[in-house]
């Protein structure tokens, strides 16, 4: 599976020559100062250097910065003379108020590292890592979560082999972010049950849907529901069954391009009808060369800078075929990528091919 990942500020180390940066400015000062008339004082650009290094350095490479900046301005060569007490008072109170801001910073980036390393162990336990094969069906998926630094949104996929064969899921619940993961991680449990219990695939369309109608009665202000689709493939792998509770259809690449599967339509899950009907299962044929690829809504609503959705089939029928699930699911993101810039949705990526298929 690829996940992307955002690098936290101050979770890595700045390079060497961003951490010379603050020494290579006095250095130019100075230089600057002793050529120039003795009319132009840069003073004022002397007393930014150790606000800037509060973004590079600890307390202590703060104060060693400071206090060397401070040293240089009672050297007669930079002209001492023309710097008055209360110039070298306001230089040391700014070196000292940078000192602590650095001090600040650094343990806010040990919280944030914290915070990262929480975030990516709830991620693994929500949405761990895709196999690229699970039973003989051989797997590529991709996630990336719509809010800025969150691992897990409202989005899922997940692949489970069982007693009835290998069974798919892709989902979009309500909302995004970590508002969403609560649901996610019910839907994920249910599933991954039902799987085991449940002879076909409506009865795990029904076992999904009274989880969420359980979990939005304990939500007197929340209304919780979602959109699914649950894909079937039998041991023979000549074909695959597919079920969608108002989620957009998965798309069969094949040679030719790609095209959406016909489906019946099917209620969101949640919704708390006084009866739950799951549609009809479509049995799709599969050859040995096909992928289906499953997807959320983030993908087809990706805008480019007209305002024009990123039609997705129409894409796949333009580009080469990747030879694997996993090549295609990254081909589709760099591609979507490329034609929306910034993807304002959670986006969730499946591809699914079976046992003698590439990869």
């Amino acid at each position: 599976m690829d996940r992307g990942t955002q690098e936290l500020p101050g979770t890595g180390r700045p390079p060497v020559w961003l951490r010379l940066l603050p020494w290579l400015t006095m250095v130019l000062l100075v230089i600057v100062q002793l050529t120039t008339p003795k009319s132009v004082q840069l003073g004022f650009a002397f007393a930014v250097v150790p606000p800037l290094t509060t973004l590079l350095y600890g307390m202590l490479g703060t104060a060693l910065v400071a206090a060397t900046l401070f040293a240089l301005l009672l050297l007669p060569v930079i002209r001492a003379d023309d710097v008055t007490y209360g110039d070298l008072l306001a230089f040391g109170l700014i070196g000292v108020v940078s000192v602590v801001l650095a001090g600040v910073r650094v343990r806010r980036d040990a919280q944030l590292v914290s915070v990262r390393t929480v975030a990516e162990a709830a991620q693994l336990a929500v949405l761990p890592p895709m196999p690229e094969r699970v039973g003989p069906v051989r797997c590529g998926a991709l996630y990336r979560a719509a809010e800025r630094g969150t691992l897990v949104g409202g989005d899922l996929y997940d692949v489970q082999d069982g007693p009835y064969g290998v069974r798919a899921v892709v989902a979009d619940v309500k909302g995004h972010g970590l508002a969403a993961v609560g649901t996610v991680s019910a839907l994920l449990g249910a599933f991954r049950e039902a799987v085991l219990d449940e002879p076909d695939l409506a009865g795990v369309a029904k076992r999904l849907d009274r989880r969420l109608v359980v979990d939005s009665a304990g939500r007197e202000d929340t209304e919780v529901f979602a959109t699914a689709v649950l894909m079937e493939f039998p041991r023979d792998g000549t074909a695959v069954r597919v079920l969608s509770c108002g989620h957009p259809a998965p798309l069969l690449v094949d040679g030719a391009g790609a095209r959406e599967v016909e489906l019946v339509p099917g209620a969101p899950l949640g919704l708390a009808l006084v009866e739950f009907r799951a549609p009809e299962a479509v049995t799709v044929p599969m050859r040995p060369t096909d992928v289906l690829l499953a997807h959320t809504d983030g993908v087809t609503e990706a805008r480019d800078a007209t305002g024009a959705f990123y039609p997705l089939a129409n894409r796949l029928r333009a580009g080469a075929r990747p030879a694997s699930p996993v090549e295609l699911v990254r081909a589709v993101w760099r591609d979507l990528s490329s034609y929306a810039g910034e993807v304002a949705d959670d986006v969730a990526l499946l591809a699914l091919s079976t046992p003698d298929g590439h990869g």
